[in-house]
């Protein structure tokens, strides 16, 4: 029996921390980082993957890597992606863009005059700009149209109407049709219907467009763990339960007598005698709770937040940081926190939109487009009538472009991409051919070595791909999911955080977005109770006017 406690108690001090980070993608390490780099190392990482990097990952093909999630650094000026990046030269600071070339085709297979895709292009880059206005000019848009999709509906069928012919009118419509698909997986929706027009203007375009990172985005991992010790990291750590104010269990307590026993209270146990019956070696609760022993649990101060994991091990920390993706949350929120997340929070959680996006990648033995060309837009016909999902579901793609020669990528969004899949890869590949075949008008274009599709929605540890603003939401949901929980009034530091891309007002759905808040979240916790500025330190990032001011720009 003494071996036994003198077990329990060495178990308890293992695992006990200041702050517990329940998450190993880039906002649990951005955390992670910041402790590092100002420390504080009494922190563990319960991921609960076998990996690290949540919504970050690359597998193998035969001659390529492929990035199954993130793909793109957005932006350069205020990136810290970026920054890190350059800092550990996994980018070039001189970007020459190669040439992109994109054809558009209709089902019969006949390419459309560039001139005329040009055009539309323009057009529809122009009505975009315009739903983005909204959110920062503060007028209202024309009466009964809430969404981005309405708005940019409304505003191709006027300029269409001033064209005499119907068939030009219609294939100008189609290339409207295909950029709105393209933008469903820019977003992460169904379709633009979904995205609230008066909030579309909440996100921020970072300067410098889409960069990639030659290695993969994956490789961005590396520095972000570097300084990690791995003993800090415990994947294969699912959680199930956050309990982090046993005092909150009782429904007649008030902010006044915060720190104060009622007698209907949950409170398991505590380490404050005046409200125990002390019996023994052996704590007992008061209230109506289970009573617990010394023997089955270590003795929990009131103010330790208890992370339980699907393995039953419990984690012991005066802070959470809680990076679980928004997709989870919707799913598990009403059942992982203990007491119950305030209803402000629950009522974002459930408003936000937390759409599906997914990969198709076709692999081939040798090239077979046209060298130069590096995409082909789909422009499907509408449907006069309802069609079955199975029948339709691949019209989603909005285009096939170039990763290399003999690499090629599809995207789909959206009941589309959930139902691609429940689809065996071998089966998406075949129809990939069909429609390639049909646009190219080629009947000869290769099978494809291997197809590889994503499943970010059968993900039980994302359920999704990332965060857009739904119709009837607002960027101050984001906010509210952001907002930290304190246990009671007079604590200076919160016990409850929340990082991610969701918890990003104005960079949600982007790795940049997950990285700030992550860092937000950790010098939250470090900061003095004094206040004073703190400035931003990615981890091995240059000092930006370091490399600015060593360029020459050549006139």
């Amino acid at each position: 029996m003494g071996d036994d406690k003198l077990n329990s108690s060495k178990k308890c001090d293992i695992n006990k921390f200041n702050v517990i980070i329940i998450g190993g993608g880039i906002a649990g390490l951005s955390a992670a980082n910041y402790f590092m780099n100002n420390g504080m190392e009494d922190f563990v990482i319960l991921e609960a993957r076998k990996r690290i990097g949540g919504r970050i990952i690359s597998i193998p093909l035969k001659n390529h890597n492929i990035e199954l999630g993130a793909n793109w650094i957005h932006g350069v000026l205020g990136n810290p992606i970026f920054e890190i990046a350059m800092a550990n030269s996994l980018v070039n600071i001189i970007n020459i863009p190669k040439p992109h070339k994109v054809i558009a085709a209709t089902e019969d297979g006949k390419q459309v005059p560039f001139g005329v895709l040009h055009e539309i292009h323009e057009a529809y880059v122009c009505f975009l700009r315009r739903c983005e206005e909204y959110f920062l000019c503060q007028y209202l848009p024309p009466p009964d149209i809430h969404s981005v999709g309405e708005h940019i509906n409304l505003e191709a069928t006027i300029y269409l109407e001033r064209l005499p012919s119907s068939e030009e009118k219609k294939l100008r419509r189609l290339i409207f049709d295909c950029l709105l698909k393209r933008e469903t997986c820019i977003s992460g929706c169904n379709n633009m219907d979904e995205i609230d027009l008066l909030e579309i203007g909440s996100y921020t375009e970072l300067q410098g467009g889409n960069i990639t990172i030659p290695s993969g985005f994956s490789s961005i991992l590396q520095p972000m763990t570097k300084k990690i010790p791995p003993s800090k990291i415990l994947s294969q750590n699912p959680v199930i339960k956050i309990i982090w104010d046993s005092d909150q269990n009782s429904s007649s307590r008030s902010l006044d007598d915060v720190g104060e026993e009622s007698e209907d209270s949950d409170q398991t146990v505590i380490e404050d005698i005046s409200k125990v019956s002390n019996t023994g070696d052996k704590i007992v609760n008061t209230g109506e709770g289970t009573s617990i022993t010394d023997d089955h649990k270590p003795k929990k101060k009131h103010n330790y937040v208890e992370v339980v994991s699907e393995n039953g091990q419990s984690y012991y920390g005066n802070h959470v940081i809680c990076t679980i993706p928004l997709g989870v949350l919707k799913e598990n929120a009403s059942n992982l926190f203990e007491p119950s997340l305030p209803q402000y929070k629950i009522e974002s959680i459930e408003k936000l939109l937390f759409g599906t996006v997914d990969k198709i990648f076709l692999e081939y033995e040798r090239p077979f487009l046209n060298p130069d060309i590096t995409e082909i837009m789909l422009l499907w016909e509408s449907p006069t009538t309802p069609e079955e999902m199975s029948n339709s579901w691949y019209k989603k793609i909005y285009s096939f472009s170039k990763v290399s020669e003999t690499l090629l990528l599809g995207w789909v969004s959206g009941k589309e991409a959930e139902y691609m899949e429940t689809l065996s890869m071998e089966e998406v590949g075949i129809t990939c051919t069909k429609i390639l075949r049909k646009f190219l008008n080629d009947p000869f274009v290769p099978e494809p070595q291997r197809c590889v599709c994503t499943s970010w929605k059968k993900q039980p540890y994302t359920q999704g791909s990332y965060t857009a603003i739904a119709v009837g939401a607002s960027q101050s949901d984001i906010e509210s999911l952001a907002q930290p929980l304190f246990r009671n009034v007079h604590d200076k530091k919160p016990v409850l955080l929340f990082a991610g891309e969701h918890t990003h007002s104005s960079f949600y759905s982007t790795a940049h977005g997950a990285y700030l808040s992550g860092q937000t979240a950790a010098r939250r916790l470090l900061a003095s109770d004094e206040p004073s500025e703190n400035s931003i330190n990615c981890p091995g990032a240059a000092d930006l006017n370091s490399w600015i001011q060593g360029i020459q720009l050549e006139e």
